[in-house]
C-alpha cells in the first residue's frame, strides 16, 4: 500500500513540475519535448532566448507571441514540424541549422526578427511566413536548403543578405530597398532569376550563377559591384549613376551578349571586364568619365568605346582577340588622363590570349561563413532538472 502511494505521490510531483519547468523570465528556456513547447505557449513572451533540444518530432509553441532574445534549433535530426501560429516577434537571431528532417515551418504570423539564419536544411521546401512575412531583419542568410521560393522575406532595408548554394531556387523577388553592407547570391539554381525593382542604394553586391538579373531602380553603390561566373545574356541597370568607392566588374559571364549603363560617370575603383567571350561591343558606357583605379578590358571585342573618359587614375589596359586598332588609337590619345604605369596605355589587337589570366573576383563556393557549434545541444533542460531534484526530495521524505 505504502509503495502504491510513494508511486502516486511521485507521479503528481512529476505533474506539477513538468507544470513549472521553467520561468516565463528565464534566460535561457531549453525546450526538450512538445509538452515544453506547449507549456511556453502558456507564458505568451518571453524575454530571453529559446533553444530547442527536443527529441520530438512535432513543435507547437501554442499561444507564444514574442521572443525577446535568440530563437534557435541547431544539430537536430528529429525535428520534422515547428509551429507558432502566434509568434510575431524575435528580438535577436531566428537561426535554423542542421535540421535535417525540419519539412514543415508554419510562423504564420511572424514579421520582425533581428536577423534570420537559415543553414543546411536539407528538408525545407517551403517556407510559411503568412500573408504579411517577415518585415524587419537585419540581416538575412539562406543556405545550402532545398526552398524553391523565398516568398514571404518582405524586408524593407536590411544589412547583409546572403542567399546561396540553395540549389531548387528558380525564382528571387525582393522589395528591399536599399542595402547597408553586402549583397550576396551564388551558386544556386541554374535558372535563378533575380528581381529587385525597388532597390535605390547597396553597398556592396557579389552576383554569380544567376541567369537573369534586375534592379531598373537602383541608382548607387556605394562600394563594389561584381559581376561573375553568370548566365544571362544582357544586363542593364537604366538608372545607375556612380560607384562610389570600389570596383565594378564582369568576368567569366560566358553567355552575356550586352552590358548597358547609359548614366553610369563614375566608377570610383576599378573597373574589370574580362573573359565575356560572347560579348563583342563594349559600347554602352556613354557617360562614363571617371574611374579611381584600374581598367583591365579583356575579350573578344571587335569594338571598345568610352567616348566620355577623361580621369583614370591606375593602369589602363585593353587587349581583344580581335582587330580593335581603331578603338587603341583612341585611348592612344588619352594621354594624360591616364595616371597609372606613368601614363601608359596598353591596347593591342588579335591577342590569342586576350581571355586568360583574370581570374573571377567572387567567392569560389558562395558558401556562408556564418557557422556555430551546437554546444546548447548538449544542456539539460530545466525540467529535467527539477523534476528529479523534487523527486529525490520527496522520496527521502518519505523514507
Amino acid at each position: 500500500m505504502y509503495s502504491k502511494n510513494i508511486v502516486s505521490a511521485i507521479a503528481a510531483v512529476g505533474m506539477a513540475t513538468g507544470a513549472m519547468a521553467f520561468s516565463c523570465k528565464d534566460d535561457l528556456i531549453s525546450v526538450s519535448s512538445s509538452g515544453d513547447a506547449s507549456q511556453l505557449g502558456d507564458c505568451k513572451t518571453v524575454k530571453g532566448s529559446v533553444t530547442v533540444t527536443s527529441g520530438d518530432s512535432e513543435l507547437d509553441f501554442g499561444k507564444l507571441s514574442e521572443v525577446g532574445g535568440d530563437f534557435t534549433c541547431e544539430n537536430n535530426g528529429v525535428i520534422v514540424s515547428l509551429k507558432a501560429a502566434s509568434l510575431t516577434k524575435i528580438g535577436k537571431e531566428f537561426r535554423l541549422q542542421n535540421a535535417t528532417q525540419l519539412s514543415n515551418l508554419a510562423f504564420t504570423s511572424l514579421n520582425s526578427v533581428g536577423s534570420l539564419k537559415f543553414l543546411s536544411l536539407n528538408g525545407l521546401t517551403a517556407l510559411n511566413f503568412g500573408t504579411k512575412g517577415i518585415k524587419e531583419a537585419d540581416t538575412v542568410i539562406i543556405s545550402d536548403t532545398r526552398l524553391s521560393s523565398l516568398e514571404g522575406i518582405n524586408v524593407q532595408t536590411v544589412k547583409d543578405l546572403d542567399i546561396n548554394n540553395n540549389k531548387f531556387l528558380t525564382k528571387f523577388t525582393s522589395s528591399i530597398k536599399s542595402l547597408s553592407n553586402l549583397l550576396n547570391i551564388n551558386a544556386n539554381g541554374l535558372k535563378l532569376s533575380v528581381e529587385m525593382p525597388n532597390i535605390e542604394w547597396l553597398a556592396n553586391a557579389t552576383i554569380s550563377n544567376v541567369t537573369e538579373y534586375s534592379s531598373p531602380s537602383l541608382a548607387t553603390v556605394n562600394g563594389s559591384l561584381r559581376f561573375d561566373s553568370n548566365f544571362f545574356e544582357s544586363v542593364s541597370l537604366l538608372n545607375l549613376t556612380e560607384i562610389q568607392t570600389g570596383d565594378l566588374s564582369f568576368v567569366g559571364n560566358s553567355a552575356v551578349k550586352n552590358i548597358s549603363f547609359p548614366q553610369l560617370t563614375k566608377v570610383g575603383g576599378g573597373f574589370t571586364i574580362a573573359n565575356n567571350t560572347e560579348l563583342e561591343k563594349l559600347n554602352s558606357f556613354p557617360k562614363l568619365a571617371m574611374i579611381g583605379g584600374a581598367v583591365r578590358l579583356r575579350g573578344s571585342f571587335d569594338e571598345v568605346d568610352l567616348p566620355a573618359i577623361d580621369d583614370v587614375r591606375g593602369v589602363f589596359q585593353v587587349t581583344s582577340t580581335e582587330d580593335i586598332s581603331a578603338s587603341c588609337k583612341v585611348f592612344d590619345g588619352l594621354g594624360n588622363k591616364v595616371g597609372g604605369d606613368g601614363g601608359k596605355i596598353d591596347c593591342t589587337s588579335k591577342n590569342q590570349n586576350a581571355n586568360n589570366d583574370t581570374s573571377s573576383t567572387g567567392s569560389s563556393d558562395g558558401s556562408s561563413s556564418d557557422d556555430k557549434s551546437g554546444a546548447s545541444s548538449m544542456s539539460m533542460s530545466m525540467s529535467t532538472v527539477l523534476s528529479l531534484a523534487t523527486v529525490g526530495g520527496l522520496v527521502t521524505f518519505l523514507l
